[in-house]
Formats: structure tokens, C-alpha cells, sequence
């Protein structure tokens, strides 16, 4: 990916200088589960957040001085606005041209533990969008989570898990979140879950749009960067989370999608490049 000459945008709060624990302490066991269902991907945490946050909390800060920062570090924080400021210029683009006004979110950088405006979320809950205050949240070892434990590696595999994020603030702005936590308050679980599943793939659907226009309009994709982004969502489809950690697959508790949905989706709005065209929610099978 051709980012080093992409704008940065201004939008990125870093606060990896301080370090907030807060919350129960979680036993190993509940921590790996945990991170299993943060390692998926998206969505809003509140529910999570809400079941992890209960009785008995604990809070330490420290700080650390950013001028302390690792080189690494300082280079995570620099491709992560390169990416934010690319995303923001074609959806600004996207929203101009359907005659709307595209509003920027923020996106924070954590390290160990964060308060959202979803509640405390710990590293172990991985990227997640927050609706009530419109910011993503990430703390950028997930990357290296992401390669290590799934073998998605590449700067495209990891501009594709913000531009993810990033379409749930699309979501947001639409409409579509409120119409589907709407939904959710009557719907059993096993419609929960397919509900969620649609809204994670419109996700991937709105990342893969993002691409498309970032590719033509800034030519900032190199050769194999699709194939990093497809490897990606494949490493993190529900079936092979739940292959890699039960040994079986329980489709009715999807609730991301599979890797082939996920890659399909992905794929059609590269594809397209066409906002209307990611429906997810009045077809039969997404």
C-alpha cells in the first residue's frame, strides 16, 4: 500500500501515554474468550462491555511521557492517520455525491485498557466502533495479533481492519445502526445474531468501497493489497474462529459472518464501488 505520501488526518487521539486499568479483574479462561470475540471484529461492545464491567472494579493510571515513544510506535501512529485521512476523503466523496455531508470521526489509540463512551473496554475486546460518541477504537497490537495468531499480515490486511471500523461510523451516519438496535430489543437470539451478521458484513462491504475509490482516484494500492484485505477477513470469519478454538462450527451463533461471506462482501464492494449496492438486510442469505 502506497500510504508514506497520504495525508494525515487530524482526527487521531492517541492516548498510549496513559494507561487506565479499570474493571474486574478477569480470570484467564474468560480473558480468552474474550479476546476470541474481540479478534472478530468489529460491532458496538456495549453488551460486552456491559457483561465484562460488573461488581468489584479496580482502577490504576499511568503515565508515560510521549516523548518516550518507540520508533514503532510513532510509525503505527503515523500509518493509522495516513489510512483515517484516506478513508476521509472518500467518504466525504462518496456522501457528496448522494448529497449528503460526510461528518468525521475521531479515532483513538490505546494501549492495554480504554473508556468509551460504550464503557471500559480492555485490549483483549479488539478494534471496536463506539456509536455514542462516534470514535474507533484501537490499540494497534492487534496488528500484531492479527498476523501472529491468524497469519494476516501486510499494511493492506491492516488498512482493512480500520476501514471496517470506519464502516460502522458509515452505518452510523445512515441510520442503519439505530434501525437494527431497534430491531435486536424484539428479536430472539438466533435473530440477534443474524442481524448482527448482516451488519458486520455491510461493514466489510463499505471497506471494500473504500478501496475501490482509494485505488482509482489515489492509486494507492499495490500489487497483492486485495488479496492481504481478503486474507484477512478470511482469517476472521466466525467458522474458522470456531474450527480454531471449539472444533466445530455452530452457524446460528455466527455473529460476523462467515470467511467466505466476509470475502464475498468485501469483494462486491470493491468491486462495485457502489454504496447502494450493499444491501445486506432484505436478502434471504446474506
Amino acid at each position: 500500500m502506497r500510504w508514506q505520501e497520504s495525508r494525515r488526518s487530524e482526527n487521531v487521539e492517541d492516548q498510549r501515554g496513559s494507561r487506565i486499568a479499570t474493571g474486574p479483574v478477569i480470570g484467564g479462561g474468560l480473558a480468552v474468550v474474550i479476546l476470541l470475540v474481540g479478534l472478530l471484529l468489529g460491532g458496538d461492545p456495549a453488551t460486552l462491555l456491559e457483561t465484562i464491567g460488573g461488581a468489584g472494579t479496580q482502577q490504576t493510571t499511568q503515565t508515560t511521557d510521549p516523548a518516550q515513544m518507540s520508533e514503532a510506535d510513532a510509525q503505527a501512529r503515523d500509518f493509522v492517520a495516513a489510512v483515517l485521512g484516506e478513508t476521509e476523503d472518500v467518504w466525504r466523496q462518496v456522501f457528496a455525491q448522494n448529497g449528503a455531508t460526510y461528518q468525521e470521526p475521531r479515532l483513538v489509540l490505546f494501549s492495554g485498557s480504554t473508556q468509551s463512551a460504550c464503557g471500559y473496554a480492555s485490549a483483549a475486546v479488539g478494534p471496536f466502533y463506539c456509536s455514542a460518541d462516534q470514535r474507533v477504537y484501537l490499540d494497534t497490537e492487534f496488528f500484531s495479533d492479527l498476523e501472529r495468531q491468524f497469519g494476516a499480515s501486510g499494511d493492506f490486511a491492516q488498512a482493512y481492519v480500520i476501514a471496517h471500523e470506519i464502516g460502522h461510523h458509515v452505518q452510523n451516519l445512515l441510520g442503519v445502526m439505530d434501525k437494527v438496535d431497534a430491531l435486536r430489543q424484539r428479536a430472539s437470539q438466533r435473530e440477534a445474531n443474524d442481524l448482527s451478521v448482516r451488519l458486520e458484513l455491510q461493514a466489510d462491504y463499505f471497506a471494500g468501497v473504500w478501496a475501490h475509490y482509494a485505488d482509482r482516484t489515489k492509486n494507492i494500492l499495490e500489487p497483492g493489497d486485495i488479496e492481504e484485505a481478503m486474507n484477512a477477513a478470511t482469517a476472521i470469519g466466525d467458522d474458522r474462529i470456531q474450527k480454531q478454538t471449539q472444533g466445530y462450527v455452530v452457524p446460528d451463533a455466527f455473529t460476523h459472518g462467515s470467511s467466505e461471506q466476509r470475502t464475498r462482501w468485501f469483494r462486491r464492494g470493491y468491486e462495485t464501488g457502489d454504496i447502494r449496492q450493499g444491501d445486506t438486510f432484505s436478502i434471504a442469505e446474506p
